[in-house]
């Protein structure tokens, strides 16, 4: 029989080892809610960033944090939320899934799959805003992306970790490029992402397509937030993009990540800002619409050796009205990369695809993009073609020209003929350096400029049948094959074709 002191010291020591289980957890009111925006009072200690979670399940994401209120952005569902309802704190960031298991699979910037192939099967996950590497965790870029496009690869050379803009107007094929970049990055290793913001699902549906044909989606994410979805959502498409890329840089891989467009996300971040009251400046955009794209590019990198070496190459896209470069957005995401390829409407029309216009394209890396062999066959191409344009120009008014003039206008015609390609036809680097050489050594010159493309795939076709050691020594060297050796066997193929 238990006695009375007993019972008191049992009593005594249940209370002192007592440990109160509260689940504390922050909630507010919904004050205010319509067009993918609410306001909620009591959510006094929010983070910038961080999820909230309203009763009927619906996430938002902390916006503006203001004295009296929290604006909060809505991404999903918000019909059935009213004033009143409650919202709570989770205490985590906005992150999304991220790891190999998102490889060959489309999803929306909550990281949730969208192409019927069930669950993403990964526990990793980031945030998706995140520093950018600083400067002394950054190496130089000094390793080619080979986009596979002759324009691109000799004129405007992209390197692993640069950020080059691809600018243009509607229908100029901005689009088709990245799609051919993407291409040639097969057996590369190199992993892909395409993030479409604000584009038709068809549209996504025909680019994914085309991907899986060619067999690029084995090693390609796609990312979209379509012209239907609210504009949180396109907001949030580029980060979750780059969140996800940022997981196989810092494993040492190599990444090339598209965004397809940036002016979309600046609109969907104007439409947002508007809603929650911030102040508009030049062209209705907010002033930190210079900072949504500067700290979402910034996270491009070639990283140093101590963090891997991996590298983000980024290639976003801006569209232009009327081939205005000047406008807000567009002269904002021009002082952030490091060139841009411009796209004009007047040369996509006139049948030159890609329709690049060399005069305005630059690349602030250039020849440390570029092997040995590309540096030597390109140098003087970019200086050649605009003297040409020049030119063009000026002999329209006139019909007597000398012997020097006319041997310029017919090089430079031969050219733009060669800088021509198929859609989703990318190139092997030593083939572009096969067909540049002989453009830049006079070998084309006696070619009609109607058969330069059959000459160029015939010559492809000679030498992978009797010249392989050529091309490989270029695709192993990098560099060019003793010239003698290519000018008998250029000249060879010449002497038993029909373009003599």
């Amino acid at each position: 029989m238990i006695n009375a002191q007993e019972i008191s010291a049992l009593l005594k020591k249940q209370i002192e080892d007592y440990q109160p289980d509260f689940d504390y957890t922050e909630t507010g009111v919904v004050t205010y809610i319509g067009d993918g925006i609410a306001r909620a009072h009591g959510l006094d200690n929010a983070m910038s960033g961080e999820l909230l979670v309203f009763e009927n399940g619906t996430i938002g994401m902390a916006q503006n944090l203001e004295t009296s209120d929290v604006g909060i952005i809505i991404l999903g569902e918000f019909t059935d939320i009213r004033e009143g309802s409650i919202v709570r704190r989770t205490g985590k960031i906005m992150e999304v899934p991220v790891g190999p298991a998102l490889i060959g699979r489309v999803v929306d910037p909550l990281g949730q799959p969208v192409d019927g192939l069930g669950e993403v099967r990964t526990t990793k996950t980031r945030p998706i805003e995140a520093p950018a590497p600083g400067v002394m965790q950054r190496k130089s870029v000094n390793q080619p992306l080979q986009t596979g496009l002759k324009a691109i690869d000799a004129l405007v050379p992209i390197g692993r970790g640069q950020r080059e803009l691809i600018i243009g107007d509607r229908q100029t094929g901005k689009t088709s490029v990245a799609i051919d970049a993407i291409l040639n990055q097969k057996d590369q290793d190199m992993i892909c992402i395409y993030v479409a913001i604000g584009q038709k699902e068809s549209t996504v549906r025909t680019q994914v397509e085309t991907l899986r044909q060619y067999g690029a989606l084995d090693y390609t994410i796609v990312v979209t937030a379509s012209a239907s979805q609210p504009s949180p959502l396109l907001f949030l498409a580029p980060y979750a993009g780059v969140a996800m890329a940022e997981e196989f840089m810092y494993e040492g891989k190599h990444v090339l990540i598209v965004y397809d467009d940036l002016s979309k996300q600046a609109v969907a971040y104007r439409e947002l800002s508007l809603l929650l009251r911030r102040p508009p400046g030049r062209e209705a955009y907010p002033g930190d619409v210079f900072y949504l794209h500067s700290r979402l590019l910034e996270r491009s990198a070639k990283v140093s050796d101590e963090l891997g070496g991996g590298s983000i190459t980024a290639l976003p896209f801006i569209e232009t009205q009327a081939g205005d470069i000047s406008a807000y957005i567009a002269t904002n995401v021009i002082s952030i990369t490091d060139g841009q390829i411009f796209l004009k409407d007047d040369l996509f029309n006139s049948g030159i695809r890609p329709a690049i216009d060399a005069g305005s394209s630059v690349s602030r890396v250039g020849g440390a993009a570029q092997i040995k062999a590309m540096k030597k066959v390109a140098g003087t191409l970019r200086i050649d073609l605009a003297s040409f344009r020049e030119l063009e120009a000026f002999t329209q008014f006139g019909s007597d020209l000398d012997a020097a003039t006319q041997a310029k206008l017919n090089r430079g015609r031969r050219t733009v003929e060669v800088l021509k390609q198929p859609l989703h036809k990318p190139l092997p680097v030593e083939k572009q350096v096969l067909i540049l050489y002989a453009l830049t050594h006079g070998f084309l010159d006696s070619v009609p400029l109607a058969d330069v493309l059959s000459f160029e795939q015939e010559l492809y076709a000679y030498f992978d049948m009797h010249h392989n050691d050529l091309l490989d020594t270029i695709r192993v060297t990098k560099d060019l094959p003793e010239e003698s050796l290519l000018d008998v066997a250029i000249q060879e193929f010449k002497d038993q074709s029909i373009f003599k």
